[in-house]
């Protein structure tokens, strides 16, 4: 699929104004963003099939990217990430929001690919960055640096999701008890989804 470029990219990225990308945007593109989709609309500026990546995007051009449950129907995660840390500047953001595995509703659609926990985002950091219990850092060179992240508790159902969200604020206290919480509670108490800021590691 040829990506369909709607607007002047390299008007945008050689002005002041910050260059910031909102991946699998739907109809819910904010004003100052650059809205990327596979699905062409009003909305979308560039339609694009992000598993062959970012490619009309120049490395370190981009200050932000922001996607809401986007990344779980990628197949080719990995490859995508790369592409992130690719475009973004040194000191750019990704601000990223996925659905924890726990999430009941997380198997209810058959678009998703795949799965996230607490420790996702760490496979992708230098050990000395890793939480108390480390994973493997050779199955990939991508790296970066996780600024936050945070375990969201929520629910359809209003009274539930102010019981979920007082316990969420509890448990992101500190990585410590997220950890606890992974553990040992995740199936008796189920995790909405995961929220993470991180910048490339270059």
């Amino acid at each position: 699929m040829k990506p369909i470029i709607k607007i002047d990219l390299e008007q945008i990225i050689n002005s002041d104004k910050p260059v910031i990308l909102e991946l699998g945007c739907g109809p819910n593109k904010k004003k100052e963003r650059i809205g990327i989709d596979k699905f062409d609309s009003s909305y979308v500026d560039i339609v694009a099939d992000l598993e062959y990546g970012l490619s009309f995007f120049p490395d370190d051009s981009v200050d932000e990217i922001h996607s809401t449950h986007f990344l779980e129907h990628i197949k080719n995660f990995e490859n995508l990430m790369r592409e992130i840390v690719r475009v973004l500047k040194k000191r750019g953001k990704s601000y990223t929001v996925v659905p924890h595995f726990s999430n009941p509703y997380f198997f209810s659609d058959p678009t998703h690919k795949n799965f996230f926990g607490l420790y996702t985002f760490y496979y992708f950091t230098e050990r000395k960055y890793q939480l108390k219990r480390m994973v493997p850092t050779f199955y990939t060179d991508i790296r970066i640096k996780i600024i936050s992240q945070k375990l969201a508790f929520w629910s359809p159902f209003k009274r539930r999701s102010l019981i979920k969200k007082a316990f969420g604020k509890f448990i992101n206290m500190s990585s410590k008890l997220q950890e606890f919480y992974e553990e040992n509670l995740c199936y008796i108490f189920p995790c909405y989804g995961l929220e993470i800021i991180f910048t490339p590691d270059k």
